[in-house]
């Protein structure tokens, strides 16, 4: 049997255009780049036969809130049991090399503990940089709703222990 296929040279070049930052963003939501490309992946796969409709729009707000939407019903039935760990990890060194990355992989781990609803908010807020106006259109919900998830999520890295003294008043 043979198919049809419908090129979208348009749905091409947003992907390639807007593909690293959107990888970047699932990556945050996710903190695991495999699963990120799986998450981004179903949100093109989804917003692909809608393409048409979209592109009039703000396609990037679009993209946006179905991996927000996507990565909630994904989180929602995905297990969140503790995982053990027998030593205690090691705080972060100024003199070290690797600092930088230790630091990245501290935030992500650090994301990884606040919940879903928050981490979406400081995701899309402070690493996506949007507005609090487009935060809540992304995520359905009120702007007080998202000025209230930010204000708990920074309260919950201050205090993180992941970030220790990395994160303070003048940071956030």
């Amino acid at each position: 049997m043979n198919e049809i296929v419908v090129e979208r040279p348009d749905f091409a070049a947003f992907v390639g255009a807007r593909g690293q930052a959107l990888q970047r963003t699932a990556y945050l939501l996710t903190g695991d780049w495999a699963l990120a490309e799986d998450l981004l992946q179903t949100a093109l796969a989804h917003v692909y036969p809608r393409w048409s409709r979209i592109e009039r729009d703000d396609p990037d707000a679009y993209v946006r809130k179905v991996l927000v939407n996507t990565w909630s019903s994904w989180w929602r039935r995905k297990w969140r049991g503790e995982t053990p760990t027998r030593d205690v990890p090691d705080l972060l060194s100024t003199s070290d090399a690797y600092n930088e990355v230790d630091l990245r992989e501290s935030v992500r781990r650090a994301l990884e503990q606040l919940p879903a609803r928050q981490r979406a908010v400081v995701v899309l807020r402070y690493f996506e940089d949007l507005s609090e106006a487009d935060t809540a259109a992304a995520l359905g919900c009120s702007v007080g709703a998202v000025k209230s998830h930010a204000s708990r999520a920074l309260s919950k890295l201050r205090e993180s222990s992941l970030l220790g003294s990395l994160v303070t008043e003048e940071t956030v």
